[in-house]
């Protein structure tokens, strides 16, 4: 089958709404079902845990997310919770093995399965997320999960999703001596929580940055999210933490994010005025700037089956019934 049209009835990494998605992995051809995750300190107290820039697959079981962990003397401050219930296990467990303390404080930045997933192994009183988040995460969730059990197998066994039940309508919170600023934003869904720790000046930026990983465009409004890069640029900060890729210390993520997206949508207008289709818009060449851009290939085909019906629509005259 043509690589654009498989791409095109899976679904994308982070949308994942497509039926039709390959079966589960045989038993004896399972990578053995552990993930090693380990803790890097790139702050007082403040530990991120770095996900493959890949794609769901079997091999890495939905280990493809950042997360991060605050040690607060009031307690752990945990942003995100991966993939899955065993993700959450192995999480929970490093975060213990790393601070001896509990988690008293998670937030999920927005509702995409591979930030939220992990939901289980901690108290919902305690999950706190955008008001939009929780609503996409109800709308969405069980499809997500089933969907990802199709592609991860038993990786995903005894995932459930849980719903946040702490409504972030506030502007920070403190814990210890930590102030965390929460920044609402929107573009790569419609409700994009970064997260601003006061105390170290790292800028926790969910899924509006990715570095050196293409973006994902499930649920994608461009014009929105290049507003909110420009938001995000201006405020003070020591480091960006992303959604996908490594701790920045050069705000190189937003640029990369940005540059990126411009491209990609100034070259999928090109084709629709052009009149290509979908697959033809697909094969546009990739610059060299953006070559060592992970899965850059795979998430070009998503964002046309994403992007191009609503740029075609807004590019294209509309023909009415007496037009020919």
């Amino acid at each position: 089958m043509d690589k654009v049209r498989r791409s095109l009835l899976i679904g994308g990494a982070s949308s994942l709404v497509a039926p039709i998605l390959p079966a589960p992995i045989s038993p004896l051809n399972a990578a053995p079902l552990r993930y090693n995750l380990k803790a890097q300190r790139i702050a007082y107290n403040s530990y991120v845990v770095i996900g493959k820039t890949e794609d769901y697959s079997p091999d890495n079981g939905g280990d493809i997310v950042n997360v991060a962990f605050i040690d607060t003397s009031d307690g752990v401050v945990l942003i995100d919770t991966g993939s899955s219930r065993r993700y959450g296990e192995a999480l929970k467990q490093l975060i213990y093995a790393t601070t001896g303390k509990d988690v008293i404080r998670v937030y999920n930045t927005h509702f995409h399965p591979d930030h939220c997933l992990g939901n289980q192994l901690f108290d919902k009183k305690k999950i706190a997320a955008l008001p939009k988040t929780i609503s996409g995460l109800k709308a969405s969730g069980e499809d997500f999960s089933s969907n990802l059990y199709r592609i991860l197998g038993d990786w995903m066994r005894g995932t459930e999703v849980i719903i946040p039940e702490h409504v972030i309508n506030y502007s920070s919170e403190k814990f210890g001596k930590h102030r965390f600023e929460m920044l609402p934003f929107k573009g790569h869904t419609d409700a994009d929580l970064a997260i601003l720790d006061h105390e170290t000046g790292v800028l926790y930026a969910g899924d509006i940055c990715f570095l050196d990983r293409a973006a994902t465009t499930p649920h994608a409004d461009l014009e929105s999210w290049h507003k909110s890069l420009k938001e995000i640029k201006k405020i003070p900060h020591k480091i960006i933490f992303p959604g996908h890729g490594p701790a920045d210390t050069t705000s190189r993520s937003i640029e990369q994010t940005d540059t990126y997206l411009t491209w990609l949508e100034k070259n999928l207008t090109k084709s629709a005025r052009s009149g290509k289709d979908m697959l033809e818009a697909a094969k546009m060449p990739i610059p060299e700037k953006f070559q060592s851009i992970d899965v850059i290939e795979l998430e070009i085909e998503r964002s046309v089956a994403h992007l191009y019906p609503g740029i075609e629509e807004k590019t294209l005259p509309f023909l009415g019934q007496g037009d020919s």
